[in-house]
């Protein structure tokens, strides 16, 4: 049905989320480690905020991935 599928802010946040717990980093360490406000994060993790693309390479970068990447495993979903 095609109002069940994930727009593309759910589908990042499901991805970084994913990406972050594998690496067993909670929300507040990780959104300290990129310089962002956890409860800011936490909107995005749960595909709630349109984010800029600078926003979105540093959570590549906190994550140790590439921006390519993460668009590849979104397009799985």
């Amino acid at each position: 049905m095609w109002w069940l599928r994930m727009n593309i802010n759910e589908k990042f946040g499901k991805i970084i989320r994913q990406l972050r717990e594998s690496k067993g980093i909670s929300q507040e360490k990780f959104a300290n480690m990129i310089n962002m406000d956890r409860s800011y994060y936490a909107t995005i993790e749960a595909g709630k905020h349109n984010i800029t693309l600078s926003k979105i390479d540093d959570i590549a970068k906190g994550l140790d991935i590439s921006i390519y990447e993460i668009t590849k495993m979104m397009e799985q979903l």
